[in-house]
């Protein structure tokens, strides 16, 4: 997420489980993964968003990494032209340029570099990591003239439009981490091609199928003004206020008693340093680094960290990460389901455009810790979890299988989806596989936002691994009730995960 004027406002009981080998451990069907591209203006979250995805690359197919522009970056045509922004603040801030804070086409070059040099000790923990050899052909150039620039087809426009006409038929996720102008652009190209012919009807109905946009909010104009009228059927899911708690203002959005996950002591001991060298390139408060390009990355120098009241390796900022936490299939069963919450926060459909998925002012969870209702909290409650889990993956880059800790899975007994009566009683039984032999403690919660019913469930954990869910008595036919089994294992650093249990009124 590109929001550098945000910046100015900174202030300051357990079960023993079943273990498995590490070669089971190492198995992951790749068939099942879901396709991605991920577009990149090159901010320096995207830069950080981008170092914890590598991390993750075992969990998605990558089809795409993809340079493009946005209101906060673009190199101009280097003809001298000039330009101003369409989007009133950044007008305002910036008037006319000729190009603006760009930081060029080779950065993500640079991190695969480094990426690959610790991709042998990655394999250890999962065989499916990609090579930075293959990830190297997946990067090209897309629209990077101007903000909002489609006119033209670019080497990454038309990368896009290839795979969404290709013959598979899986969803290909397309993550906006800067302007969707590059996929306007190979949307254009598509309807430019077919839209007067006899095969235009099946294509654009194929396509809208098959894309499904991410957008961490509108960095251009164009998704209003053209994805959206020409292309409405095309599912996105927006998120505009909850990845607040991962971007620059963090510090006033996450509550105390979680920001210690995003302190510099945390994330210097943790992730940062003795971690081999893609996290050394990790950007963070007081590092010492700066991005060529970009003038206004002074986040490394300690007086202007101390300025904003921040300490030496304080988290700066991931906006853009939700774009593939939502991809990562952590039990939650949200990947296509936004309204069900998860680590990429959750959306509501909207009422003007049913293919679209957004959150919002009136899209908040309760958050315990104010005691209030928080437009950020259902992207907020997962940052422990998802903090941890970075922990995790940085000691893969330089711990053998052995001396590191993975993820439980979590297993239910029976079906996820239950069909229940109102004022009976159910038991849930708990079990969890530990590929590291580490006892798992189990937690039971109604995720209440996430339920079509407002009636809240009885929840007594009467063993371990079980929990008696008293059913409401106002429970209407086809209202569901979210139960989240959240199991933490006892590994360093301990990993959370989860399976969703959702009971439907009979």
């Amino acid at each position: 997420m590109k929001t550098k004027a945000i910046l100015f406002f900174l202030i300051s009981f357990s079960l023993v489980v079943q273990s498995y080998s590490p070669i089971q451990a190492q198995k992951s069907n790749i068939n099942t993964k879901s396709r991605t591209i991920i577009t990149t203006d090159g901010e320096i979250d995207d830069v950080d968003s981008f170092i914890r995805m590598l991390l993750y690359a075992n969990e998605f197919k990558i089809e795409g990494l993809v340079y493009s522009s946005s209101q906060w970056h673009y190199k101009g045509d280097e003809k001298g032209t000039m330009f101003i922004s369409e989007m009133e603040n950044t007008a305002k801030r910036y008037g006319k340029r000729t190009a603006l804070r760009w930081p060029g086409t080779t950065w993500i070059q640079e991190l695969l570099a480094e990426y690959e040099k610790v991709h042998p000790n990655l394999l250890q923990h999962d065989k499916t990591f990609p090579s930075a050899t293959a990830l190297r052909k997946l990067v090209k150039v897309g629209n990077i003239d101007f903000e909002g620039e489609m006119d033209k087809e670019t080497e990454g426009s038309e990368w896009i439009k290839n795979i969404l006409l290709d013959n598979n038929p899986q969803p290909i996720y397309l993550q906006i981490w800067g302007g969707t102008n590059t996929v306007a652009r190979a949307l254009k190209s598509i309807e430019d091609t077919y839209k007067n012919t006899s095969k235009w009807a099946e294509i654009y109905e194929k396509v809208s199928k098959k894309a499904i946009i991410y957008a961490v909010l509108d960095q251009d104009a164009t998704y209003k003004k053209y994805i959206a009228p020409n292309w409405p059927k095309i599912k996105v899911f927006y998120n505009s206020d909850q990845f607040w708690c991962f971007a620059y203002p963090w510090p006033r959005v996450v509550p105390n008693e979680l920001q210690a996950f995003l302190r510099g002591e945390f994330m210097a001991k943790n992730i940062i340093q003795k971690h081999g060298p893609l996290l050394e390139k990790y950007y963070a408060w007081g590092d010492g680094q700066k991005q060529a390009g970009d003038e206004e990355h002074t986040h490394g120098n300690m007086a202007d960290a101390q300025k904003y009241k921040m300490t030496q390796y304080d988290f700066i900022s991931e906006g853009d990460s939700p774009a593939y936490f939502q991809l990562l299939d952590v039990g939650l069963m949200s990947k296509d389901h936004p309204e069900y919450g998860g680590w990429g926060g959750r959306m509501v459909q909207s009422k003007d455009n049913p293919h679209r998925w957004e959150d919002g002012k009136h899209v908040t969870d309760f958050n315990p810790f104010t005691n209030k209702q928080d437009a950020s909290f259902p992207q907020t409650r997962w940052i422990e979890a998802l903090q941890l889990d970075f922990a995790a993956r940085a000691n893969w880059c330089i711990k053998p299988f052995k001396e590191a800790n993975h993820a439980p899975k979590i297993i239910v007994k029976g079906n996820t989806i239950k069909k229940v009566k109102a004022g009976t009683n159910i038991t849930l039984e708990a079990s969890a596989i530990d590929p590291d032999g580490n006892a798992v403690d189990f937690k039971f919660w109604q995720y209440q936002e996430a339920g079509t019913s407002s009636e809240k469930a009885n929840i007594d954990q009467t063993l371990p691994n079980a929990a008696n869910i008293s059913i409401p008595a106002g429970l209407k036919t086809g209202e569901t009730i979210h139960i989240i089994v959240e199991g933490k294992d006892r590994g360093q650093p301990a990993l959370i995960r989860y399976q969703r249990i959702i009971l439907t009124g009979e």
